[in-house]
């Protein structure tokens, strides 16, 4: 056998794990999940939201503009992963898969979807992060995946029931698994 066929047979086994197809379930080292916010009718409200699971608690990075500056706003994950109302109803109500009272998410009773207020700057824009102990990235019926975020009008009083009195739906997004955290399983 000449050196080059040797060459090429070694290449061969190095290249061909490379070349199966991916069969196996799709791996989330760091469960990861995303939404794009759009502003609702007559609403400049617009940005990204990303959640990140590390450990026990869920870490939650907004990056939102078109707030009145200095201005406070309820964000609650609804149970619908629907925004195609003009007025962002079609996104149900709060995700609560616990049956529970509505509240803040740092209090014992509270909906899974409760996530507290956010504040705009002054210049209405929010980049802020904060750990929420909820936040199942699977398929169950604990899952935020496929549920809709909005962000609403007004301050969340964390304390009336159903939703905290946060007023309209000022903007609304479907969350989604994060496909830049996404790996694979390795080949054989």
């Amino acid at each position: 056998m000449t050196i080059s066929s040797k060459l090429a047979v070694i290449g061969l086994i190095f290249l061909m794990p490379a070349c199966q197809s991916r069969t196996g379930a799709t791996i989330y080292d760091e469960p990861s999940a995303i939404t794009v916010l759009a502003g609702t009718e007559g609403s400049p409200v617009r940005g990204m939201v990303t959640f990140v699971r590390k450990g026990g608690a869920t870490l939650v990075i907004a990056n939102i503009t078109g707030f009145k500056p200095n201005s406070t706003h309820g964000m609650h994950i609804h149970e619908n992963g629907d925004c195609s109302a003009r007025d962002a109803s079609s996104a149900g109500a709060h995700f609560n898969p616990t049956s529970s009272e509505h509240g803040a998410p740092t209090v014992a009773k509270h909906h899974g979807g409760d996530l507290g207020n956010v504040t705009a700057d002054s210049k209405g824009e929010v980049y802020t992060s904060f750990e929420i102990t909820d936040g199942a990235f699977g398929t169950g019926p604990d899952s935020i995946i496929g549920r809709s975020l909005v962000v609403h009008a007004d301050k969340d009083d964390l304390t009336s029931q159903p939703g905290g009195n946060a007023g309209a739906r000022a903007a609304c997004g479907v969350i989604t698994r994060n496909p830049d955290r996404m790996t694979y399983p390795k080949a054989g």
